[in-house]
């Protein structure tokens, strides 16, 4: 088992809250696609967190951290989504990563296990 946080942009949160429907995230189609500049931004950051690519595939490009702690990363067109072991340190480290990325206003945390979309 593992514990999940995700990453979307900030239209996908308005367009959540909007909806009002827990199966939102069930359909693809209803997750605003990150631009061009924010794929590239958040590929660039991964790195620079010490995050290394593993492989690119038709469903993302594929992180890992030399670090267990720091979990692994998928980034596709749509979402960027964190996957860390259920170790209490695991799940500080990628949550406050996650948090992190949310600081130029671009994107939302969305963390499935803890009351959805962290408010500040």
């Amino acid at each position: 088992m593992s514990y999940n946080i995700q990453l979307f942009s900030i239209e996908t949160k308005e367009k959540e809250k909007a909806a009002d429907d827990d199966s939102f995230f069930d359909r693809e189609e209803n997750l605003v696609p990150f631009t061009g500049e924010q794929v590239t931004g958040l590929k660039e950051r991964l790195l620079k967190y010490k995050y290394e690519l593993v492989r690119e595939d038709e469903t993302g490009f594929h992180f890992t951290h030399p670090d267990e702690d720091f979990g692994g990363v998928l980034l596709t067109e749509k979402g960027l989504y964190f996957n860390a072991s259920l170790s209490e340190s695991s799940i500080f480290e990628v949550g406050m990563t996650a948090s992190e990325f949310t600081d130029n206003g671009e994107f939302a945390k969305y963390d499935p296990q803890n009351e959805g979309w962290e408010e500040f």
